[in-house]
């Protein structure tokens, strides 16, 4: 299987608090791989390393490799907003900016200096398809985004992640504060995106990475107890912890 992100020794401290041990992980391309584990226990933060959001907390130190097509994004020389570009990121609340919903996803193209009217026309139009949004905004793509529902502004902080040409789409518990029908829509598009990208998702909901995901991690205090198919993760753990984590004995 072609692997389009190989993590390798990868340690994490805050200050003098270790919260990452020694992870090891390879992440198929063109799948879901979803991280499941109670609170706490490092599952947003490994997610954070996969693009280097960490950088932006000044007492986070890292050691280990983190390879996006063979390269370590953590080499000195690396263009970090390039490996975010290709490495999107959809956050826990939706965050659309204040302004059109057109706007939006134009912001980043434009940001890489995007001009031609009529190309910001086609990503629009492009993302929002592929982001399952497309019928339910065209004609009041000038009107703010702020005035969508909770589950419209997620899809659209999703469309804003496509616009980039992304290959590996980041969600931090992207459904958390919708709704049930909203969260049906999101999980639905996640299914839809993996034809093109390569979907990574943090979820507290064991159903939903049952449901959405190729590959399972369980995360426990900041190590990943096992990894493997979904399916063998919640129908043949091979771990004890795993299966007292699945069947509700704690978290």
């Amino acid at each position: 299987m072609d692997k389009i992100i190989k993590v390798r020794d990868l340690n994490l401290h805050y200050g003098s608090k270790q919260a990452l041990f020694n992870l090891n992980m390879d992440i198929e391309k063109n799948k879901v791989t979803a991280l499941i584990g109670p609170s706490g226990c490092g599952k947003s933060t490994f997610l954070r390393t996969l693009n280097r959001m960490n950088d932006l907390i000044d007492i986070c130190k890292i050691s280990g490799e983190v390879t996006y097509n063979d390269e370590n994004i953590y080499n000195k020389d690396v263009d970090v907003n390039e490996v975010r570009v290709k490495i999107g990121m959809v956050f826990q609340k939706p965050n659309p900016f204040p302004k059109s919903i057109y706007e939006n996803v134009v912001y980043g193209p434009k940001c890489q200096g995007e001009k031609n009217k009529a190309k910001l026309d086609e990503i629009v139009e492009n993302s929002l398809k592929e982001a399952a949004l497309w019928e339910e905004v065209k004609d009041r793509l000038h009107e703010s985004a702020l005035g969508l529902s909770g589950g419209q502004q997620q899809r659209l902080c999703i469309a804003r992640a496509i616009a980039m040409q992304p290959d590996v789409i980041l969600m931090d518990e992207p459904t958390s504060a919708l709704d049930p029908i909203s969260t049906a829509k999101v999980e639905e598009l996640m299914e839809a995106l993996k034809t093109h990208y390569t979907v990574i998702i943090v979820t507290h909901s064991m159903q939903q990475a049952a449901r959405i995901s190729d590959m399972t991690a369980f995360f426990l205090n900041g190590e990943i107890v096992e990894f493997g198919s979904t399916e063998d993760i919640f129908s043949n753990p091979k771990d004890q912890r795993t299966e007292d984590y699945i069947t509700g004995r704690f978290g």
